[in-house]
């Protein structure tokens, strides 16, 4: 993934082959690595599920193979290119609008994620795995950083942004629907009601901040953003919510991410106008 001019990019399409593509080029690493487990388990007596070290590479090799499959079935034998972004850095300016923009969604993203319940029949074994998920995968810090603040953004935002999200505006879908649907799908992978309200809005100023930029490094460095303030709040209060770490109204938090979202993403939409990209 070097640097390129958008001329010499692959023109890709995504639609339902696609989809199959990305989803069986996940699946067959994830199949190999559980017969891998099996065998281990069985001939060894070992169980290396709960090994970091495991739990890194069987991350990598899902979403590289995802992106293998997409490359190789789709990108390279539709257009004869391989798969590759334009990851040119942009001006300091930019730099200034989009993260204050990410940080007032994660704000509001807070604020909604927790209006959803933990308790119930429903919600409540669903929020207690969730619970455990979390502990375990919090448990080395190390290997947290390498998952979320590293592996994660770039990964996803490969995926989601750099494939479904350009590959429906290749095909000719209204930016604003593409940016929609990649962002629902980074919500539903989550897998879980909590993750999935803050994934869909964040996932909007992702695919908005790629789209007007055509850098998708500007998506990457802002999920590393955006991951990292939760690996430190996690790190040092146990929790993922501004609001209690800091002993701080969740309105008052509220209330300062709708006046920095709407500040910022008004100043971006400004900057980056233009007749051919989004209209808002």
């Amino acid at each position: 993934m070097s640097e390129l001019t958008p001329k010499s990019l692959p023109h890709y399409k995504f639609g339902w082959r696609g989809a199959v593509v990305l989803l069986m080029g996940a699946m067959l690493p994830v199949i190999l690595l559980s017969l891998g487990v099996f065998f281990t388990e069985t001939v060894f007596g070992i169980d290396v599920r709960k090994n970091n070290l495991y739990i890194m590479l069987s991350n990598a090799a899902l979403w590289i193979g995802a992106i293998w499959a997409f490359d190789y079935f789709e990108c390279r034998a539709v257009t004869g290119r391989p798969l590759r972004f334009n990851l040119n850095p942009l001006s300091f300016r930019t730099y200034i609008l989009i993260f204050p923009l990410m940080f007032g969604m994660m704000l509001i993203a807070e604020f909604l994620s927790g209006l959803l319940p933990v308790t119930g029949p429903f919600f409540g074994p669903m929020y207690e795995t969730f619970s455990k998920l979390m502990e375990q995968m919090t448990q080395n810090t190390a290997t947290l950083v390498i998952l979320a603040v590293i592996m994660a953004p770039v990964f996803e935002e490969v995926v989601f942004r750099g494939i479904i999200q350009k590959g429906l505006i290749n095909k000719g879908m209204k930016p604003v629907t593409a940016i929609w649907i990649s962002a629902l799908v980074f919500g539903v992978v989550h897998a879980n009601p909590w993750q999935f309200v803050g994934a869909v809005l964040l996932g909007y100023v992702l695919g908005l901040v790629y789209h007007r930029t055509k850098s998708l490094l500007m998506p990457v460095l802002l999920h590393a953003f955006n991951n990292l303030l939760s690996v430190l709040l996690l790190t040092n209060s146990d929790t993922e919510s501004f609001s209690e770490a800091f002993e701080l109204s969740e309105y008052l938090l509220l209330a300062v991410g709708i006046v920095l979202f709407v500040l910022f993403h008004f100043l971006f939409i400004k900057k980056y106008t233009s007749s051919n990209q989004l209209k808002t």
